[in-house]
């Protein structure tokens, strides 16, 4: 099994794995506590616009799909400023706008032939090294914004009147972090794919908020646990030559239901 290590693209496998968790873990419980899980969920979907896009004009796919997702997530979270009461119709418009333009630039492509699935369920051993420093720069980003920000990102996480009141300006940090989401999502659409990005972006964390004392504290187990389910998903997938994003979300939720009925037992 460790022979596969000497492999290029496995090491880069896992170099993304890692570090897409801690990234899912640190911005996955910043979602959690924002409850920002439906917002995120329409900006994952409508990032595919970008995907098409970047395919039609010959762009990279991180590119395309991280300009499309930014976009998508200052337009949700200007709507949910005036319009909180509709957000979730215009939520589920980019959402579907989003796909359609995606699927539309794919077909208008000529000679594109590739498998589409990759985008939609992961394609982790494909990782590249422009996507690998892609990720790097994401994280390095997240964790500077966190530890240089982290009492005002508390304020406004759990609650916003009280933030507003002490002059921090409540709706700038939640657009930051909803961008840094939207970001999150486009890197890890690589390991689990479109279609799965959120669970990677909650399972974790939901377990981590169960055994945490503290943001902080949920941030870190988040993060660990999430590489644990990553890397293993990873080796299963590998063994039993399945697809990898499967692997990790089907352990990921095993092991939540697991974790649900040991706490049960317990009480």
């Amino acid at each position: 099994m460790l022979d596969i290590l000497q492999f290029t693209f496995i090491q880069n496998a896992l170099l993304a794995a890692v570090m897409v968790s801690i990234i899912a873990g640190v911005i996955g419980s910043l979602i959690l506590v924002n409850k920002m899980t439906f917002l995120t969920g329409g900006i994952a979907h409508s990032s595919y616009g970008g995907i098409g896009l970047a395919i039609y004009f010959g762009l990279p796919i991180f590119l395309g799909a991280s300009v499309f997702a930014v976009i998508s997530a200052i337009i949700i979270a200007l709507i949910s400023f005036k319009q909180r009461h509709r957000v979730d119709i215009f939520i589920g418009l980019i959402w579907a706008v989003g796909m359609a333009i995606g699927i539309i630039f794919v077909d208008l492509t000529p000679g594109y032939n590739v498998d589409l699935m990759s985008y939609l369920f992961g394609s982790i051993l494909a990782v590249s090294k422009a996507d690998l420093i892609f990720m790097a720069t994401l994280l390095v980003v997240i964790l500077l914004f966190v530890h240089r920000y982290y009492k005002e990102i508390l304020a406004v996480s759990y609650d916003s009147e009280y933030a507003n009141l002490r002059g921090i300006n409540a709706k700038g940090f939640f657009i930051a972090i909803l961008i840094l989401s939207a970001l999150t999502v486009v890197v890890a659409i690589k390991v689990v794919g479109l279609i799965l990005v959120i669970a990677l972006m909650t399972i974790p964390t939901y377990i981590a908020e169960l055994v945490s004392k503290s943001l902080y504290d949920m941030m870190i187990k988040s993060a660990i646990i999430s590489t644990i389910f990553t890397v293993s998903g990873l080796s299963v997938s590998y063994i039993f030559d399945i697809t990898s994003g499967a692997s990790i979300i089907l352990i990921s939720a095993t092991s939540l239901i697991l974790f649900l009925i040991y706490r049960k037992i317990l009480n």
